[in-house]
């Protein structure tokens, strides 16, 4: 059997993202011996997928493009790995900022693929992000296709442009309640008679973290044996757990940072919040459905993530009483009863690591030219 063709994926930096979990997903579901994952990114950091990516026989290019934002330098390394690897003759992109840049260079270097992959249904109307929205707009020209994780990300980035839908998918299995492992988590973090609020994503203002403390504050003046959990990283960790302080509740939050395990905290949840601003998908949504959890979220999140009648979605411009009062409501009975409804969904990683597994290959080789990887 021949080598596995090799996919150079652009990412911002291999975090503990809901895109990077996707992408992982999918390394991990994919056959290694038809296709192999590389990844260049932004930062010059080691990240929390890194050792994985290694491990699976996956490469990491690092740049300090973020740091330097030499776009002369960032071509000139991008130019230098596609004239070295001539086997990367498919690059995903996912980093929506420089997806031009990166598109430009891979068409000069001869690069015949060039997919596009839109992850987000929204900016922040900041100054800040102006440069970012007019580089989304730019990202359109030149990529040879188009994919997006929900109907809403790829109308938002891709306009008139077709494009194919490719839902963040999960490992099914890893998620679906366990109540031993309920038992388990909620004693490693001494839980076990508390109502539990969970939260997972990067702490930065889009996730919006910042209001579903605001509406925790109000939830814990009712329930007593209400606790928070918030897991992940990011730029607002610091003023987040400063609110806390200042709120006095900070015996009642659990900033848990980054876990592996993420499948166990479900389990010990009871209800779990995304107030986002906006979100491409919102995949933490799901898996939250899978584990059998009702989930109350924004109408920033996607309505694709949907996939249970567990979830609510209610808007941000309604009170923090009425979120409040949500919350406290909300309750699933049977939390295994979702089993069969989720296994049916679009949203097994299977399904998805097959479906480009196959684009892969058709790209690389042609119709009916890639005998020699079947």
């Amino acid at each position: 059997m021949s080598n596995p063709i090799r996919i150079l994926h652009i990412v911002q930096r291999m975090e503990a993202g809901g895109t990077q979990a996707f992408l992982m997903n999918l390394y991990r579901n994919i056959d290694r011996s038809k296709i192999q994952f590389d990844f260049l990114v932004e930062y010059e950091e080691k990240e929390f997928y890194d050792n994985e990516i290694i491990s699976l026989g996956g490469k990491i290019y690092y740049t300090n493009f973020r740091k330097t934002l030499n776009v002369i330098k960032f071509k000139r390394t991008i130019s230098e790995i596609l004239k070295n690897h001539p086997e990367y003759k498919i690059i995903h992109i996912h980093a929506t900022a420089i997806g031009r840049i990166c598109t430009d260079v891979a068409r000069k270097c001869g690069v015949k693929t060039i997919i596009a992959h839109s992850h987000s249904n929204n900016a922040i109307k900041d100054w800040k992000n102006y440069p970012k929205i007019i580089l989304r707009k730019l990202y359109t020209k030149g990529p040879t296709d188009f994919f997006a994780c929900s109907e809403e990300a790829g109308k938002y980035t891709f306009r008139n442009k077709e494009f194919t839908v490719i839902y963040n998918a999960i490992d099914i299995d890893k998620f679906l309640f366990n109540q031993e492992v309920r038992e388990n988590i909620r004693k490693e973090l001494n839980i076990e008679d508390k109502f539990v609020i969970g939260n997972i994503g990067r702490l930065q203002k889009e996730k919006n973290q910042t209001f579903l403390i605001d509406i925790f504050y109000k939830i814990q003046k009712k329930k007593d044996n209400a606790v928070l959990l918030i897991i992940g990283k990011g730029p607002l960790e610091n003023t987040l757990k400063e609110k806390v302080s200042n709120l006095g509740i900070d015996n009642k939050v659990y900033f848990l940072g980054n876990r592996k395990d993420v499948e166990r905290i479900y389990q010990g949840m009871d209800v779990f919040v995304l107030p986002s601003l906006y979100e491409g998908l919102g995949i933490v949504a799901v898996e939250a459905q899978v584990s059998g959890l009702p989930v109350i979220a924004s109408t920033g999140v996607a309505k694709e993530a949907n996939i249970t009648s567990n979830i609510q979605n209610i808007d941000l411009k309604d009170s923090i009483d009425i979120w409040a009062e949500t919350i406290c409501r909300s309750n699933v009975k049977n939390r295994n009863s979702v089993e069969k409804l989720v296994r049916n969904s679009k949203f097994d990683v299977k399904n998805s690591a097959k479906f480009l597994q196959e684009f892969y290959l058709k790209k690389y080789y042609g119709d009916g030219c890639n005998k020699n990887n079947e």
